[in-house]
């Protein structure tokens, strides 16, 4: 019988830490509850229940116990990498290719792996970026160098005021302003052209577009708590965004 207890245990630390990876590494929430309760049915538990919001996680096995268990999300990010690592946990439990142990270590090695990219790496990439993101919005050759420099100052300054304020808000709000004022000495200075198609490909890296698509998503999959609090989250990113270029806009 304790063994029983132990197995349905460990089963829904399972399926709560699977989740909660791919909750915190941007997966939707209509895809997370599925994967949560495919490998709880492959487990031999079919009658489960599983309800997600962008901060929380709530799962039951039906007649067992503990009953519901609840885990708190606290920060989130974008990593498609290990969404797709615990799919594939997911389908080689379908297969029968893991065991129940195995399946929870190889969770907990995913949810430690902490590889990133180097912020030098990133950084660049978001300055490419503005830079392309400038010539598909039209502007023109001359201003790619000055898009670049932007979309990268601003990119790691956001990076650099996340790690020293808790509110992604304030740090979304002073990278963008320093886009704007660094685009608005450009323009003056004769190094660059034309001040608008700057902005727009230099605060492209900044647009919170994964959370945009999951907040559709999951409104059309019929999340509504989690469509519309993801809807509000970017709304607020894209607020705070426009906040500090037309900051510097009223002065131009």
């Amino acid at each position: 019988m304790e063994n029983l207890h132990k197995e349905h245990d460990q089963i829904s630390q399972i399926c709560l830490l699977a989740g909660k990876i791919m909750l915190q590494s941007g997966g939707e929430t209509y895809r997370v509850e599925d994967t949560m309760m495919r490998i709880a049915a492959s487990l031999g538990f079919d009658n489960t229940h599983s309800y997600v919001t962008p901060t929380g996680i709530i799962f039951t096995i039906d007649g067992k116990e503990p009953a519901t268990r609840l885990i708190r999300i606290m920060e989130r990010s974008t990593d498609l990498r290990k969404v797709a690592l615990v799919n594939d946990v997911s389908r080689k439990i379908s297969a029968g290719q893991l065991s129940v142990q195995d399946a929870y270590e190889t969770l907990k090695q995913i949810d430690a792996d902490r590889h990133a990219y180097p912020v030098g790496t990133q950084v660049i990439a978001a300055a490419l970026s503005s830079g392309c993101f400038l010539i598909m919005y039209q502007g023109v050759w001359q201003d790619f160098i000055p898009a670049m420099l932007a979309g990268g100052f601003g990119f790691c300054m956001l990076v650099f005021l996340h790690r020293l304020i808790s509110i992604k808000f304030v740090a979304e709000f002073a990278a963008s302003l320093l886009i704007g004022m660094i685009t608005f000495v450009f323009v003056k200075s004769g190094f660059g052209r034309e001040l608008d198609t700057i902005i727009i490909g230099s605060v492209m890296p900044l647009v919170p577009g994964l959370l945009i698509t999951n907040a559709v998503r999951d409104l059309m999959a019929g999340h509504l708590v989690s469509g519309i609090s993801k809807g509000a989250e970017a709304l607020l990113t894209s607020f705070a965004i426009g906040s500090g270029i037309a900051f510097v806009l009223s002065f131009y």
